[in-house]
């Protein structure tokens, strides 16, 4: 069970000036407990101690870094069960899938412990004409300076490691405001770093409303933001930003494709998986499924199979597939779409209805292009169905979404793999498996509407560091 309430950290310290944030059980509706929320001023505090502890973190060695994500790792092991039950209890994620993010988080923290050790630079020939002769050039990556981060409530877990520990690896100060829906998570990780030994002020975590939010953002003291949330909020954050480097994740409408020689029975069975898992609240959940004509009929009829037999209910229940949405609210705007795409004359082959915050697992098919199951990203447990007779049009099809962000293909035709990922507008292309594969160490992220930049420990280092030159000019030789 969760404690009755949980301080924020600010400057690395736990700080309780009120317990004002109520955090519900999703499946019950009732208060599980209740976190302590910060003011603006907080915040503005929170950024004034990040910066004065910039030195200090930069100027830490890599060996001590690995040693505070190390340390993370040990403790998450050792808390596991309490990590897995606070994220059943409030994002209702079923009681297998969050111990499935715990490992996440783990294996978050152990690539970014190897990962401190690895920031390296190179050596530039200089030389290249004979102006440069006697001239030896090399490069170093260097912290980029204070990190502003915000999360939302789908992976409380392993979306916070993605931007904490690379900030770590790297040497950066950070201020991270997780969701408000789903904070407890991130409040135990700052108690475990709060064991450690990193500089006075060099994090801070801060549950706090959008409105006293605005300097993560706005702040010039901030080099870097790291956003991941809706495509709406990130293109107003972006805006307001400024000069400091941005990455954004955001939205997606990921789309499958069933070729001809995929084996179909696995198909299924993960895209079964990628488009209910979570209750389909993942950017990169499977939502549009395109199957070869002469496929499509075995395919449609295994799947619609799997989906009736999901079980839905209480998350804590380890038969529960479909948990509860984030809330009721979340539950029915989904409902609501899907009954506009049947009254538009989509056919509904599996689910459809609702239970307050639990949404069944839906499938459909001959979803009109213009609906918004179709062009819009549901964020809930429902896939729709469309057939195709040729692979290129398919690519055509799958393109033809304001988001790219990933994209799975099922085939055996090397040539299609090729084509797929040559021509598929998105960030990852993944063959025979669902878009919502993912290995934590792997760059990560969207283009067009999904985003900006790329996730995954390596590539946050990357964004969280700045390439700094040194020439020498050898006065021997000139």
């Amino acid at each position: 069970m969760l404690k009755e309430t949980y301080p924020m950290y600010l400057g690395g310290k736990p700080v309780s000036p009120n317990f004002d944030l109520e955090v519900r059980n999703v499946f019950t509706g009732r208060v599980a407990s209740r976190v302590s929320l910060a003011s603006a001023e907080v915040v503005d505090a929170a950024i004034a101690g990040c910066a004065e502890a910039s030195e200090a973190m930069a100027s830490m060695p890599a060996f001590r870094r690995k040693a505070v994500l190390r340390h993370c790792v040990d403790r998450f092991e050792a808390r596991r069960d309490e990590l897995a039950m606070a994220l059943c209890i409030e994002a209702g994620k079923p009681i297998k899938d969050s111990e499935g993010e715990v490992t996440r988080l783990i294996e978050t923290f152990e690539i970014a412990a190897e990962e401190a050790t690895r920031i390296g630079g190179e050596v530039l020939e200089m030389q290249i004409s004979a102006r440069a002769e006697g001239y030896r050039g090399m490069t170093k990556r260097v912290p980029i300076g204070v990190c502003s981060f915000i999360t939302p409530f789908n992976f409380p877990l392993n979306l916070v490691a993605h931007k904490v520990a690379p900030a770590i690896a790297s040497g950066c100060p950070f201020v991270l405001k997780p969701a408000s829906k789903t904070p407890i998570g991130a409040l135990i990780i700052g108690e475990i770093l709060a064991e450690t030994d990193l500089p006075l002020g060099a994090f801070s975590i801060l549950p706090c409303r959008s409105k006293d939010a605005g300097a993560l953002v706005s702040d010039e003291r901030i080099r870097h933001l790291s956003f991941t949330g809706s495509d709406k909020v990130g293109k107003s954050l972006i805006r307001e930003a400024g000069l400091k480097r941005v990455t954004l994740e955001l939205g997606g409408n990921a789309a499958c494709i069933v070729d001809a020689s995929a084996d179909i029975k696995t198909a299924v069975e993960r895209v079964v998986f990628g488009g209910y898992y979570q209750s389909g609240q993942s950017c990169v959940s499977v939502q549009r499924v395109l199957v070869h004509a002469s496929v499509y009929d075995q395919f449609k009829k295994l799947l619609t199979e799997k989906v009736k037999g999901l079980k839905s209910g209480d998350p804590t229940d380890r038969e529960t597939f479909i948990g509860p949405m984030i809330d009721e609210k979340a539950a029915a705007r989904v409902e609501d779409w899907v009954k506009e795409a049947v009254n538009a004359g989509a056919k509904l082959l599996a689910g459809g209805t609702r239970s307050g915050a639990v949404h069944e697992a839906t499938l459909l098919e001959d979803v009109p292009r213009d609906a918004k199951l179709w062009r819009e990203e549901v964020f809930g447990p429902v896939l729709v169905l469309g057939r195709f007779e040729d692979f290129d049009e398919a690519l055509v099809e799958v393109n033809d979404s304001r988001f790219g962000l990933q994209a799975g293909v099922f085939t055996d035709s090397v040539g299609h793999m090729h084509r797929a990922w040559d021509r598929l507008r998105v960030g990852g292309v993944i063959i025979n498996d669902v878009p919502s594969f993912r290995v934590d160490h792997m760059p990560y992220g969207g283009v067009k509407d999904s985003g900006i930049g790329r996730e995954g420990v390596r590539s946050a280092i990357e964004d969280m560091t700045e390439v700094r030159l040194m020439v020498v000019r050898d006065q021997q030789r000139v």
